[in-house]
């Protein structure tokens, strides 16, 4: 039997103890668990504290699409705040990275992924509690140096001649997003790098290594001022969706319902949205 076979067989017998111990104490009344208390998107809850926040305790790790740094590390600190003695951990990468990351074995409480096929990976290994939320979506912008020099204005400007530019992946969402919009232009273009996260093309523009990238809305945002962000029509057709979940084998359970109802929380809209998101 593997480590992680094991793990999952405890959880079960644990899991029918608890079962034991909440009908025990019904008798003499019940706290709201962290699940309970975790309000849906677009709920009016303004805090995201579960009721019984005693029970939320130690490290909780986080992995993260490259896109919600900015965002998800001030929920961490919010956190952390909220829940003196906690800390929240995170890995931020590609979708697709992590989600392989999981399906392997990784140790995390909580994924938030830059698309729901990355998170279907996870769902299909049954390593999701439940089924995803949507949490916010996100649009692409081309990220051109400060002050635009090239002048770039639409989708199709990107196929001129010797302008070099810069490509997620296609199998991580951003790039999927980037395909999605190319064809919606009918727009061919062969970028003179393919990256693995939305991080990495923006830098690319940031050290002046291309002249333009497509990234989210967010990252341009986040840059501030290293990039200006130009719209075109097409990113319309191409709006990524967020999905968050629990994991499975969280070693920290009662933790990961508490920080996915933080980012589900208007407090946690509220932050997501001051980043440049969209709601869900």
């Amino acid at each position: 039997m593997t480590t992680r076979s094991v793990r999952r067989t405890l959880r079960l017998a644990g899991g029918g103890a608890a079962v034991l111990l909440a009908l025990s104490a019904c008798s003499s009344g019940t706290s709201s668990s962290a699940a309970d208390s975790t309000p849906t998107t677009g709920s009016p809850a303004g805090s995201s504290a579960p009721a019984a926040a005693d029970k939320v305790s130690g490290t909780v790790t986080v992995f993260a699409a490259a896109s919600l740094k900015e965002s998800f590390t001030a929920l961490g600190k919010e956190f952390e705040a909220a829940h003196p003695g906690t800390k929240v951990t995170f890995n931020f990468a590609g979708s697709d990275a992590l989600a392989q990351s999981i399906v392997s074995g990784a140790p995390a409480d909580v994924f938030a992924a830059a698309s729901p096929a990355t998170m279907q990976t996870v769902t299909d290994a049954g390593d999701a509690v439940g089924t995803p939320v949507t949490f916010v979506r996100n649009q692409l912008q081309i990220a051109v140096a400060p002050g635009n020099p090239k002048k770039i204005t639409s989708l199709k400007d990107l196929t001129r001649s010797g302008l070099k530019v810069a490509l997620c992946a296609k199998e991580v969402p951003c790039g999927a997003a980037a395909v999605k919009a190319l064809a919606a232009g009918s727009v061919k273009l062969t970028p003179v790098t393919y990256e693995q996260d939305v991080k990495s093309a923006l830098t690319k523009v940031e050290l002046k290594e291309v002249d333009a990238s497509l990234v989210y809305t967010t990252d341009v945002k986040s840059a501030g001022g290293k990039v200006d962000g130009v719209a075109f029509d097409e990113s319309a057709q191409a709006v990524n969706a967020y999905p968050i979940a629990t994991l499975s084998h969280a070693p920290n359970a009662d933790a990961a319902q508490a920080f996915v109802g933080l980012v589900e929380s208007a407090e946690g809209q509220q932050v997501l949205t001051a980043a440049g998101f969209l709601n869900p």
